[in-house]
């Protein structure tokens, strides 16, 4: 038998613990659904689809105005462990956010095993740099922007949010918001767990892409407010992670809140996101529209 490697969890428990399509089986009918309402949605709004914000194949957005120059914007950041999924089959949270005002992009970057983790977070940074560049010709409010992400896409999301966009000549208040989905903020059990074999993570790329470990430098007059939320029915690691970095975050003296999700799951957690109604989705507007947690 192995030993402890994470939070009590041997090798096997810390694998059930990560392994979210195991855990839930009808994953699979998530994901069809995902693209064909996201289909659906393309065909049908008025989209300026597979923008590319770089030269790499996979460095492309696509964007769905909402009819005024000065709406802000959810930038969506795609889920899948860092190894799978697409832009494409997000379109679906579009219109909601669109009849609220609020324009959305969904952006594509470049995926395991073919990239590390750092260059995803340096592709993601490029992509909001880009639409930040571009804000006037797309239509929308470039002091606006709210970076939203599921899963891994939460984890790229939430480095957004402690990203020095001074590095990049950019404000450094650039974001007005973030919001992250079942995320991930410490990348260690990551490491540990049976994903090494494809994401191969080496101990400075989990320094350096940890959210929770790039918090000492942020200050509340420049850090942007972050929502957090996660499924009620999602492992206990999810959980705890989330609880953990809120916890960083305000002890630097930062604007964050959570939502725990009664009866979600994973794969449901993100559907929530896109609900009128719902006090995620509703949450996320007012973040877009205010710049603060309601």
């Amino acid at each position: 038998m192995g030993g402890t490697l994470w939070r009590g969890y041997d090798k096997a428990a810390l694998d059930r613990q990560i392994n979210l399509r195991a855990r839930t089986p009808e994953h699979v009918e998530f994901f069809a659904r995902w693209a064909e309402d996201s289909r659906r949605v393309r065909a049908a709004a008025d989209g300026r689809l597979d923008l590319p914000y770089g030269d790499q194949p996979m460095q492309t957005l696509d964007f769905f105005p909402a009819g005024k120059p000065d709406a802000p914007l959810i930038a969506f950041v795609h889920g899948g462990y860092w190894q799978s999924l697409d832009k494409g089959d997000f379109s679906y949270l579009a219109p909601p956010f669109i009849e609220a005002g609020v324009a959305y992009a969904s952006i594509n970057y470049s995926l395991a095993p073919g990239a590390t983790i750092p260059q995803m977070v340096d592709e993601i940074e490029q992509a909001i740099a880009w639409l930040y560049e571009n804000a006037e010709d797309l239509g929308f409010d470039r002091e606006g922007i709210v970076v939203a992400g599921h899963s891994a896409g939460g984890h790229l999301a939430a480095m957004a949010a402690v990203c020095d966009w001074s590095r990049r000549d950019l404000p450094h208040d650039l974001l007005r918001g973030v919001c992250a989905v079942s995320g991930i903020y410490q990348l260690e059990p990551i490491r540990l767990s049976y994903q090494q074999e494809t994401l191969k993570l080496d101990a400075a790329a989990v320094g350096a892409c940890s959210p929770q470990q790039r918090l000492a430098a942020l200050s509340p007059e420049l850090a942007p407010a972050i929502l957090l939320a996660v499924g009620e029915e999602e492992p206990e690691e999810f959980i705890e992670q989330q609880g953990e970095f809120l916890a960083a975050w305000r002890g630097q003296g930062l604007a964050g809140a959570e939502l725990t999700l009664p009866g979600r799951h994973h794969f449901s957690a993100i559907d929530a996101l896109g609900e009128k109604g719902h006090a995620l989705h509703e949450a996320l507007c007012y973040l877009a529209q205010n710049g603060a947690i309601s």
